[in-house]
């Protein structure tokens, strides 16, 4: 099972569009995250439309329109790995314990807010990944979002994609 993740979009705040590269990828994969603020209900739509299957969560700058159609927080069971989404997990410091102890029934949670790529994991082994923004790179050097694969209750192929530069 193939996943893309994504999250902080911001659209049309931030970028006009999702870009290119990202919008191909949608069709390729089975299940395709969103970790909020999408700003906009049409990026939900485009994606409803495009994915397969779409998981995705309401963010702290997404309006009541959004918020009418996604959890805060959305859990789902992929090929056996119990998976969570949520936009805000608070500061980095910490973040590992503090999740574990919130989502102590999860082996992966997805999020967003920070716009800074993350990939760890929490004693007890909870995964903690965050994409970052494929359109608000904010202090990072790229824009940036995730693949990974499942299979057999494992995740594996974790890569992170650097977005070019916008033009």
């Amino acid at each position: 099972m193939r996943l893309l993740l994504m999250s902080d979009t911001h659209l049309p705040k931030r970028a006009k569009a999702l870009p290119e590269e990202l919008l191909e990828q949608v069709p390729r994969a089975d299940v395709v995250v969103h970790a909020g603020d999408w700003v906009d209900t049409a990026t939900l739509d485009l994606l409803e439309s495009r994915a397969r299957r779409l998981i995705g969560v309401y963010g702290n700058n997404d309006g009541p329109d959004l918020r009418a159609r996604l959890p805060e927080v959305a859990y789902a069971e992929l090929a056996g790995l119990r998976f969570g989404v949520v936009h805000e997990t608070g500061a980095a410091q910490g973040r590992e314990a503090r999740c574990a102890r919130r989502f102590p029934d999860l082996d992966v949670l997805v999020f967003g807010h920070s716009h800074i790529p993350w990939d760890t994991a929490a004693p007890g082994g909870l995964r903690l990944l965050n994409p970052g923004s494929p359109t608000d790179r904010r202090r990072q050097p790229h824009c940036t979002y995730m693949t990974a694969e499942l299979a057999a209750g494992r995740l594996t192929g974790v890569t992170l994609h650097r977005l070019p530069p916008r033009r």
